[in-house]
């Protein structure tokens, strides 16, 4: 692949961040292009989603969702694998790529748009890179990002005083859990960056390292998970060197507990509201009481995915990979809901076409 294929995204975007350090790790060469009104209406019309990041092969193609595209680049650039071969570090890699991107995703959007400071400066750097053509007073769009921004993704997630100090903790737990990993290994499962890592480093990077509240707190509190933000955008295959670990290390097991304890009894509650036809639900986890919080059909479709990449491990395998389940609480509420029914890629046409992954198509 020598044409560089077109990264659409925003330097502030969530996702934006992960595709692209996954490219630069891969040396596939692209563009990156920044996204405008025109842009993201092309995208919507061509993939069915208005959100970003999105590739444009050579061939004209275009896809979306950076999980599906990421599966669709290691098969024709395998060498060395993101996602493990081993077929059990693969189905717990997978759940640990999910966990991150979407659990961490509320206290992503809350730290960015909650604390006043935060919310002037990406404004300002939102409707400086997405909106400069639009013919209105620089004060009034940023006021209008700052807006809809909070009252979509913070008060309308269900972020308010109840549930202000769970959402931090979220974000604060996990620096934890990785600042002990990384005292020992450069990455989460070993010598190589995995598809577990590209799913932290969506929030990690361009949101909780670059955003003054979350900067500061992870600077403080776990630099080694910050020096590990640098060295996953600065990783690239023709450096590495020596195996992976051929095992799952134990210390994983604090934050796949994290997904058994929250994640995963959230799926099943975004689940059970999306087959009762609601579009908004209660639910309570670790003893917060979340209230009228959006169903998302696309996390259904998380959900059953992740059953499916973990029926896909071998019989001989299937007791190793339920043992390490089982213990972190995770296998049971995995396997909750036998057919979750999402609906969503009933023509199997992903990446090339998407719906909303969130609740929203809106700029992250």
């Amino acid at each position: 692949m020598n044409t560089p294929v077109k990264l659409y995204g925003l330097r502030v975007s969530y996702y934006s961040g992960k595709m692209e350090a996954y490219l630069r790790y891969k040396e596939i060469p692209f563009e990156f292009v920044t996204l405008n009104r025109e842009r993201m209406l092309m995208l919507r019309d061509r993939t069915g989603a208005g959100q970003m990041p999105a590739v444009e092969l050579a061939d004209g193609r275009i896809m979306t969702d950076t999980t599906p595209m990421i599966q669709w680049f290691e098969q024709r650039h395998p060498n060395p694998p993101v996602i493990p071969l081993d077929p059990v570090q693969r189905a717990v890699s997978l759940l640990l790529e999910d966990y991150a991107e979407e659990w961490l995703w509320r206290p992503a959007m809350h730290y960015r748009w909650s604390y006043r400071g935060d919310r002037l400066l990406l404004s300002r750097k939102i409707v400086d890179e997405f909106m400069p053509d639009i013919p209105a007073p620089g004060f009034a769009k940023r006021a209008f990002i700052r807006r809809r921004q909070w009252g979509e993704y913070v008060r309308r997630d269900g972020v308010n005083a109840t549930t202000w100090d769970h959402v931090e903790s979220i974000y604060l737990n996990t620096l934890d859990r990785l600042e002990q990993i990384f005292t020992v290994r450069p990455y989460l499962l070993g010598r190589h960056p995995t598809i577990a890592d590209f799913g932290f480093f969506a929030s990690m990077f361009r949101h909780f390292g670059e955003d003054p509240t979350a900067s500061a707190i992870m600077r403080r509190r776990a630099p080694r998970v910050f020096e590990w933000q640098a060295r996953v955008w600065n990783a690239r295959t023709s450096d590495i060197d020596g195996a992976p670990v051929n095992d799952l290390p134990d210390d994983l097991d604090p934050l796949l507990q994290d997904a058994g304890d929250a994640y995963l009894p959230y799926l099943n509650d975004n689940a059970r509201a999306w087959q009762q036809g609601l579009k908004r639900f209660n639910h309570s986890v670790q003893g917060v009481q979340y209230s009228n919080v959006p169903v998302s059909q696309y996390r259904v479709w998380c959900l059953e995915q992740l059953q499916r990449h973990a029926r896909a491990v071998p019989d001989d395998l299937q007791p190793q990979l339920r043992e390490r389940l089982q213990k972190t609480g995770c296998w049971d509420a995995l396997f909750e809901i036998d057919n979750p029914g999402s609906g969503y890629d009933e023509a199997a046409e992903v990446p090339f076409r998407g719906r909303k992954v969130h609740y929203d198509n809106r700029v992250s």
